[in-house]
């Protein structure tokens, strides 16, 4: 089993830890009313648009999310949370380092030994959930749940589904399609980009992801057989039926949409090892970008 395979079937448990221990580090995590943006980049990024999203949702107050390189030093929040599992990446440091002092801020990460310890006013550390992979899988979704959870909108079924994500076998004939298209809703366009990201760094795969209702606008031209477009969460009125006329697999999402990116991520694996591929050691990839001075 590689460790990336090992890694995301630990998922449930862990998400189940950090559920219980939110409230342990509310005081480190943003209150309801601050204006608040949430940075990170590659699935740290992508997991920031969810709990971004997902924040706004449940009426907590204005919630941007931004890659770290690409936070817009002029707007002012109230504070900045960082997710970051290295907590050595440098763009995530450079940004904490320039708000420091105006900005209250929050790190997010596995490692306690770590810079980003150092760079942030607050630090929650989830090193239950780091990881060996190069490929991000338990850690991010341990730290969406852990914000899910401190904005009360985390339940026990979204870990039932996580078990049964893991247990159920994939769609038949998904392992052998050649496109693969992931669709999100409100907070899930950040797990569907997240989705097409586990694809093209475990799998090599050609992966989209895009808001569901805008797949309508364009998108939609490329699909055809051999395509797969997966829905996370629910599906836009007519969206699934012009899907399948294209001849593509529709994939309907029926699991909390979180777990339902648990089994993209199996999906990711198991292409990988149709195609003969090492998850493990995805192309061009570290763990962690760290960039010379």
């Amino acid at each position: 089993m590689t460790h990336v395979e090992d890694e995301l079937r630990s998922q449930p448990e862990c998400w189940a830890r950090a559920a219980a221990e939110a409230a342990r580090h509310g005081g480190a995590l943003p209150a309801p009313g601050e204006r608040v943006a949430i940075v990170g980049c590659g699935t740290s990024y992508f997991m920031a648009r969810s709990a971004a999203a997902l924040r706004e949702e449940a009426g907590h107050g204005e919630t941007d999310a931004f890659a770290a390189s690409e936070f817009p030093h002029r707007r002012r929040y109230d504070r900045v949370v960082a997710l970051t599992r290295s907590g050595t990446t440098t763009e995530v440091l450079d940004l904490l380092g320039r708000v420091r002092g105006r900005t209250r801020t929050t790190a997010v990460t596995a490692d306690p030994d770590s810079p980003v310890t150092g760079a942030a006013d607050e630090v929650v550390v989830l090193d239950f959930a780091d990881e060996r992979s190069v490929v991000q899988t338990r850690f991010a979704t341990t730290a969406l749940t852990l914000l899910r959870a401190h904005t009360g909108r985390h339940s026990d079924a979204a870990v039932a589904d996580a078990r049964t994500a893991l247990a159920d076998d994939l769609p038949e004939h998904l392992v052998t399609s050649t496109q693969f298209t992931f669709l999100g809703r409100g907070w899930t366009v950040g797990l569907a980009h997240e989705a097409a990201l586990k694809m093209r760094e475990a799998s090599l795969s050609w992966a989209e992801s895009y808001p569901a209702m805008e797949y309508r606008h364009g998108p939609v031209s490329v699909t055809t057989h051999g395509t797969a477009t997966w829905m996370l969460g629910e599906p836009p009125a007519g969206l699934a039926e012009q899907v399948t006329e294209t001849g593509a697999l529709w994939i309907a999402g029926r699991l909390d949409p979180l777990a339902e990116l648990v089994r993209a991520q199996r999906l990711a694996v198991a292409v990988a090892a149709a195609r003969g591929l090492d998850p493990d050691r995805p192309r061009h990839l570290t763990r962690s970008v760290i960039l010379a001075p």
